[in-house]
């Protein structure tokens, strides 16, 4: 009889537990709901922040693009506003001295003209997009029958990058430019990108007629930009091929569009001057009309030493044969001087294209290996080719 109380308190203990067990766990989960509900609260107050302050920055007034004339005294600047005239305003604490130079472009407060911030100095797509990002894969090994004129270029562009010191101990300046004079297809493009590879610079490459443009000023402001990249990146090699395009002889010319190609060779004449032979910018033309150049970029000081490249000679067209062949599926008995002899006149190029044609021939007819008819029949389609395109060139084009 005494044992019931006894049990009834057992199994009540036993229920109170339980619930505390419960009550326990509901708890803990309560607390895991705050933390998540706190958590939340705080990345919607982030939230709320920042788009308040984005509503606060598109409610801001515009500010105007200016551009700085002349430091002052007592903190304060001269600017050029886009309106028009200067003025001499104050400059925001937070500003460094240091970055207030004349020539920089900053903002302005619409209404006092405080310099508010300086701004990056803009470049045009068209320079950026002219640097080489991943270096040219091009090397000395893949050029062929032009040693004399790897040697010349070398000295003028690779050692005052690599081994200044060399010149320094001779008392003498590197030359500040290279011009690669030549037949099209002859290896001048070839040169400057293996020269590129050696030096591991920055390689910029241009054509001529993109410098040309429509608006007056814009041809100037592009060759002045170009400049100013490639001093960014220095060590660099600015490479400007078809220079003909921009660098003709400067006539009494009435058309606007000529004296606009006259503005832009004279910008690219005054960049050629401003920089020292031992700076780490070094300067590559091409062209294949070297008669219609100007006299002012031949001279000494622009283009110091000018490289003439020509049709390969037969031990010249044999080691072009050599380096394409390398690469290729060839019957052993097909010997590359023999090649080269039947292959007179030819330039690098149409080298090339005789090599990759004799390939297509061979795919053609479901081949492996490349035989020596591929190579006669790859010559023969070539060099008709080339002959055909010169029937069908204007009269105006051969005077």
């Amino acid at each position: 009889m005494n044992d019931t109380p006894i049990e009834e308190l057992k199994a009540k203990i036993i229920t109170l537990e339980e619930r505390n067990i419960r009550l326990m766990e509901d708890l803990q989960s309560a607390e895991n709901d705050k933390r998540y509900s706190e958590g939340e609260l705080f990345r919607l107050q982030k939230d709320h922040s920042r788009i308040r302050a984005e509503l606060e920055r598109l409610r801001s007034p515009p500010l105007i693009v200016g551009s700085l004339r002349d430091v002052l005294p007592d903190n304060r600047v001269v600017v050029k506003s886009s309106t028009g005239p200067d003025f001499i305003v104050s400059v925001s604490e937070y500003i460094p001295h240091s970055s207030l130079v004349p020539g920089a472009r900053v903002s302005l407060n619409k209404q006092t003209l405080a310099v508010m911030n300086v701004l990056p100095l803009p470049l045009d797509p068209i320079v950026t997009g002219a640097e080489i990002i991943e270096k040219p894969d091009v090397t000395y090994e893949d050029i062929g029958g032009l040693a004399k004129q790897m040697v010349e270029l070398r000295e003028a562009v690779e050692d005052p990058l690599l081994r200044p010191e060399l010149y320094a101990k001779v008392g003498i300046e590197p030359p500040k430019g290279v011009l690669l004079v030549g037949p099209p297809g002859t290896g001048k493009t070839l040169m400057a990108k293996a020269v590129a590879n050696a030096t591991q610079a920055s390689f910029i490459r241009f054509v001529g007629s993109e410098l040309v443009q429509k608006y007056i000023g814009e041809g100037a402001r592009l060759v002045r930009e170009l400049f100013d990249l490639a001093r960014e990146k220095a060590p660099s090699i600015i490479f400007i091929d078809e220079l003909d395009a921009v660098g003709a002889k400067r006539m009494d010319v009435a058309t606007s569009g000529d004296r606009e190609v006259q503005r832009t060779l004279m910008q690219l004449l005054a960049e050629l001057d401003g920089f020292t032979p031992t700076s780490e910018v070094k300067i590559i033309g091409a062209t294949n009309r070297p008669d219609i150049l100007d006299d002012a970029l031949l001279r000494p000081g622009r283009f110091d030493r000018i490289i003439e490249i020509e049709l390969p000679d037969v031990d010249g067209r044999t080691q072009i044969f050599t380096i394409h062949m390398s690469r290729m599926n060839i019957d052993k008995g097909i010997k590359p001087r023999k090649l080269a002899e039947m292959t007179d006149g030819a330039s690098g190029a149409e080298i090339k294209s005789m090599c990759t044609e004799a390939g297509m021939l061979a795919i053609r007819e479901g081949r492996d290996l490349v035989v020596e008819r591929d190579f006669i029949l790859a010559r023969t389609k070539v060099t008709e080719a080339g002959r055909n395109k010169v029937k069908s060139a204007p009269a105006y084009m051969f005077g």
